[in-house]
């Protein structure tokens, strides 16, 4: 059993404080628990200062590579550090000061990572929105999270298209109550945009005329970034993540979880507006001295499902991490690896993925194609950086298809039933873990602290609710299966949805699948499985479907009363490729129903309403 106090004791010592602490935990006031108070720390010397002060400020820090532009660019830590440190002068300039918040809107590109780290050179509080939201819904993040100063770009690019920033961000602003003081624009060559005179400056231009500035000590409890994510109210729900927690947990996890160190080229194939993104593109690499690539590309299409493979090839990657629909979508267009073997991938010495349920067959797809470790390891936006992983830098355990393996070291997992008693081994409940939380996780909600204690603590005292249904088994690996939301009663019968989506994405014909829960008269609920065929598929729709009913009726029986099933050609996703079942379910269930703002397609909501509707869904 590990000593968790000690070791958050000997992982704070790795990192590089303006002033040691001396308190390891503040636990008066729960569930608001304070780690390392009275220390003091900046998130930009640990991630640029000390390595260049270390001697290796000629290796590289970061890597963009950009498909769709055809631009390739490397920044050494020195490099970088010069360019963050005049951003940080500008800003300073512009009225930012410690504590101000600062709002990003950008695409894919260097300056995101270097506005993040500026901000945090000086105190400032981040808030990334991801580049291309709609104008209505950054509006109600620039008046939760009032930034002083708002960085953006005037374009971000697609494969197909060009997604022009600048206007949705005037109009955002216009849609406001909050009036940012200036706007920081970078102008793409693809697509110039206009500047309102007064308010905003071109990036460039006014950043190389900056001198450069130090970094400002901040208390280890002082915000490093608001990261909205979904809600389901409507209303915003900004995650607050400290800074010195933040520093300590993120390095001790690129050691202990991914084995990756100095000079090791890392990989998150992620968004910069996304958690994984914050956590690992930008802040923990860097921490850890490694080399972080910075991808702007899909995995397919930019040119081909050879993608990924091609730049892990060219950069010697040695960890990569990315979403399991990542995947999923190059094993549909790619099914048999034909593009795996067009590449050298012997740098390539583990593959994790997150985001959302590995199943089983994806994980042995990956396993069988690479011959490295697959690590399907579990996480949220609130905590940070992972709950349950295969830690390679600890031990590596033995990999369990369907499982994210074990709780990661000051993580304690439980599951508990409704009324908030444990379940038996094997027996699937909620997923909680138990208080106080590790560091580097969430310390509060910006602006709602009610929210954050009711949403998160009151249901379960005690305990952080994740919002995931699973079980834990004999050999203590812990299962995540589905949402809570999304364990479907069928006739007194508690069934997971995740467990039927194992069952039907173990066909070598199908790309990918999500069930849901539709409201039946007589069972009460009953799930509906949608399959997506691989590209190569000879298999009629018809008969693929029916062979998934065929398959959930012999893997879980007839209490599942698995029959109703159809064939789509994609499904609806959130840009990070996250499959909206909740919506599928509000739609089918006649429910009220807003369009996601995290949507990529929205499109396909017509093609799956049609597609309902053919089932007789919604009910009349």
């Amino acid at each position: 059993m590990i000593d968790s106090r000690r070791m958050w004791q000997d992982a704070a010592k790795d990192v590089s404080w303006h002033r040691q602490p001396s308190v390891l935990l503040d636990d008066s006031t729960p569930p608001f628990y304070r780690w390392f108070p009275d220390g003091e720390i900046n998130a930009c010397y640990n991630a640029l200062d000390l390595h260049v002060e270390q001697g290796r400020g000629a290796q590289a820090a970061l890597i963009y590579d950009s498909p769709v532009t055809e631009t390739r660019r490397r920044y050494t830590y020195l490099e970088l550090l010069d360019k963050v440190a005049r951003c940080a002068g500008l800003l300073q300039q512009l009225g930012v000061d410690k504590g101000d918040r600062v709002l990003l809107y950008m695409p894919m590109v260097p300056e995101a990572v270097i506005g993040m780290l500026a901000c945090a050179r000086i105190g400032a509080i981040h808030s990334v929105v991801f580049g291309g939201f709609a104008s209505k819904e950054l509006a109600v993040r620039i008046d939760d999270a009032t930034p002083r100063v708002i960085l953006s770009a005037s374009c971000g690019v697609e494969p197909a298209r060009v997604v022009p920033y600048k206007p949705l961000l005037d109009e955002a602003i216009a849609l406001a109550e909050h009036r940012p003081e200036h706007c920081l624009i970078l102008q793409r060559p693809l697509q110039q945009a206009s500047l309102l005179p007064g308010r905003d400056l071109d990036w460039l231009s006014a950043t190389e005329s900056t001198a450069p500035v130090p970094c400002v000590p901040m208390r280890a409890n002082d915000p490093l970034y608001i990261l909205y994510t979904s809600g389901t109210t409507g209303q915003p729900k900004g995650v607050v993540r400290d800074t010195g927690g933040g520093i300590v947990a993120l390095k001790w996890s690129m050691k202990h979880i991914y084995n990756v160190g100095p000079g090791d080229v890392y990989w998150a194939a992620s968004d910069v507006g996304w958690v994984v993104g914050h956590s690992y593109i930008v802040y923990a690499p860097l921490f850890a001295g490694c080399t972080t690539l910075l991808y702007e590309g899909k995995p397919t299409g930019t040119p081909d499902p050879g993608a990924f493979w091609r730049v892990i090839s060219e950069y010697r990657v040695k960890v990569m991490f990315t979403a399991p629909t990542a995947f999923r979508a190059i094993k549909k267009e790619d099914p048999v690896g034909e593009y795996i073997d067009r590449y050298d991938l012997s740098s390539l010495q583990s593959l994790f993925l997150a985001g959302e349920r590995c199943d089983p067959y994806t994980l042995r797809w990956a396993l069988e194609k690479f011959g490295v470790p697959v690590i399907d390891h579990w996480w949220q936006t609130e905590t940070g950086w992972p709950i349950c992983a295969n830690c390679l830098g600890i031990e590596q355990l033995p990999i369990v298809p369907g499982s994210p393996a074990r709780p990661v070291p000051g993580y304690k997992v439980d599951v508990l039933d409704e009324a908030g008693r444990p379940v038996a081994r094997g027996d699937i409940g909620a997923l909680v873990l138990r208080s106080p939380l590790p560091p580097g996780t969430f310390t509060t909600l910006w602006n709602a602290p009610d929210r954050y204690q009711s949403a998160y603590f009151e249901r379960y005292p005690g305990y952080y609710e994740t919002g995931d249904a699973g079980y834990i088994d004999d050999n203590g690996y812990v299962f995540v299966m589905a949402r809570t939301d999304d364990v479907i009663n069928v006739a007194g019968h508690r069934l997971s949805t995740g467990a039927m989506e194992e069952v039907l994405a173990d066909d070598e014909d199908v790309a990918e699948c999500a069930v849901i829960g539709v409201a039946d008269a007589i069972k009460g609920q009953l799930p509906l499985g949608f399959l997506v065929p691989n590209t190569a598929t000879k298999t009629s729709a018809e008969e693929l479907a029916a062979r998934g009913i065929s398959r959930i009726r012999e893997a879980i029986g007839p209490v599942a009363a698995f029959r109703l099933c159809v064939v789509v050609q994609r499904l609806p996703k959130t840009r990070s490729g996250k499959i909206l079942r909740g919506t599928l379910r509000k739609i089918a269930n006649n429910e009220p129903w807003v369009m996601p703002a995290t949507v990529d397609e929205p499109q396909v909501f017509e093609e799956i309403a049609q597609t309902l509707s053919r089932l007789g869904y919604p009910p009349e």
